[in-house]
């Protein structure tokens, strides 16, 4: 919490006139040198999407409008009855002042709200300094968006000072603000102290290279609160790769880790992978947009028949030709554990797709739910093969590029709309189409996996329904990836 002796000072300085409002710089501390408070344990979450912390209640300051805020800003234009009157407005207001920043209307109105987007808001690091210490004592907002602020290294520090002090916040996205070396300097000493509750962390589009790519590699290996970290975008090479490789082995908290739009190769791409197979933690992973190639689908083959922790990977634009598919089809036919595959934008042809496929219908534990080959042209011939490979494995739903007459028959089937079909049906057993959705769940629970959603309305023989179809219906009740939501339909 912002100590009330901070407040005092900035009061202080208001009121006198040999101090202009520049007397704040830039290396200010957020507690501008105030008696450290200790910090607060964190409480026990109960997910691992969940980090909830307590921490003090925020007095409030009750004080007159100053003068200034008379004066022509953004303000002007809002009814200032709708501004609440706790300390955190105050202090951002003369937070304001004192850095020489014009107020954010958007960030007073929504305060008390728990989601604050402030993408390209042109707040720059003085700014983003003012939205800090207004912060250290808010309560309410768990996530924060300040992509595209040119927050610079100042900008940085002033964050993490906060998060160290603020328990409640929880997503932080600060994409896109070309941080560089410092940055991932100031960003990677804050990850090494695991002071906050700070579980998701979108770094993407910041101009980090390899000397960043060693920093947080270190800091996250010791790291156990991020849960997922949006790397992508960024000029990682090999020996980022490398780095990252070494990160993953020893790493026991991360999630979920974006890493597309990078530079990794084969050296970087096997390094990767040799950390893939020693994590334990690890279930999304985006390496898209790279440069893995064969070698990089051989390593990633033998990840997915050693390892049974990634659900999600997508390797799409990888330059992976049908000798990479086959490398990778040794994998499929042995792991337990994936759900989606994307291996879009490859040269991949009809055979090394029918590699893939024929991997899955062999191994009888698979759980792939989604294979996407989308780019691939395939023949009708293709289309009765996967027939007889959603016979075993009624979860999977293959995306690829259908020829022609495919396409118009496609067609005709999306012509008849599923939802119309299960209402006539239940208007004829006099049962609403919630009751029949439910009935496709045995345990009566309103949300299903995708691919247990999609075994169920193939195996049940009152509506007749296509995979086109059931794609659709997903479409409409997919609450988040590979959920849908029956509560949708009520």
């Amino acid at each position: 919490m912002l100590p009330r002796e901070a407040t005092e000072r900035w009061r202080e300085a208001d009121s006198n006139p040999q101090e202009s409002p520049d007397t704040m710089d830039s290396d200010t501390p957020l507690e501008l040198e105030t008696q450290e408070e200790p910090e607060s344990p964190l409480a026990p979450h109960s997910s691992d999407e969940t980090l909830y912390c307590e921490a003090e209640a925020p007095s409030t300051v009750m004080k007159e409008k100053p003068a200034w805020e008379n004066s022509e800003t953004d303000l002007e234009a809002e009814d200032n009855e709708k501004f609440f009157t706790t300390g955190q407005r105050e202090l951002y207001l003369e937070a304001c002042k004192l850095l020489s920043v014009v107020p954010v209307s958007y960030f007073i109105r929504n305060m008390e709200e728990p989601y604050m987007n402030l993408n390209h808001h042109g707040l720059g690091p003085k700014g983003t300094k003012a939205i800090a210490i207004a912060l250290v004592s808010n309560t309410t907002i768990i996530k924060l968006e300040l992509e595209d602020n040119c927050i610079m290294e100042e900008g940085v520090l002033s964050l993490v000072e906060m998060l160290q002090e603020n328990y409640y916040l929880q997503e932080l996205n600060i994409s896109d603000n070309d941080l560089g070396l410092e940055g991932a300097k100031i960003i990677s000493e804050f990850l090494q102290r695991n002071a906050s509750s700070l579980w998701k962390l979108k770094l993407s589009g910041n101009n980090f290279k390899e000397e960043s790519a060693a920093l947080l590699s270190q800091a996250m290996s010791s790291n156990y609160q991020i849960k997922k970290l949006n790397l992508s975008h960024n000029q990682f090479s090999d020996q980022g790769g490398e780095q990252l490789g070494q990160m993953l082995a020893l790493n026991v908290g991360l999630k979920s880790l974006d890493l597309s739009w990078n530079h990794f190769h084969i050296r970087g791409a096997v390094a990767l992978c040799n950390g893939l197979r020693a994590n334990v933690t690890l279930k999304t992973l985006d390496l898209s947009m790279n440069g893995f190639g064969n070698e990089g689908a051989l390593a990633l083959g033998e990840v997915l028949r050693l390892s049974n922790c990634l659900v999600f990977l997508d390797v799409s634009g990888n330059d992976i030709n049908n000798d990479g598919a086959s490398k990778l089809s040794r994998g499929l036919e042995y792991n337990e554990s994936l759900r989606v595959l994307k291996l879009s934008l490859n040269p991949i042809t009809m055979d090394g797709a029918t590699l893939l496929v024929m991997s899955i219908k062999k191994n009888p534990k698979s759980r792939l739910e989604e294979l996407d080959i989308s780019n691939v042209l395939v023949t009708e011939q293709f289309t009765k093969m996967l027939d007889g490979v959603y016979a075993v494995h009624p979860q999977l739903d293959v995306l690829y590029k259908a020829v022609q007459g495919l396409e118009e028959k496609k067609a005709l089937f999306l012509c008849k709309n599923p939802m119309k079909l299960i209402q006539s049906y239940a208007d004829k057993n006099h049962i609403s189409i919630l009751d029949f959705f439910k009935s496709l769940n045995p345990t009566g629970a309103m949300q299903m996996t995708v691919g247990e959603f999609r075994k169920a309305l193939l195996q049940q023989s009152e509506v007749p329904v296509n995979h086109s179809q059931i794609r659709e219906l997903v479409r409409k009740l997919q609450e988040k990836p590979g959920m849908v939501n029956l509560s949708f339909l009520k």
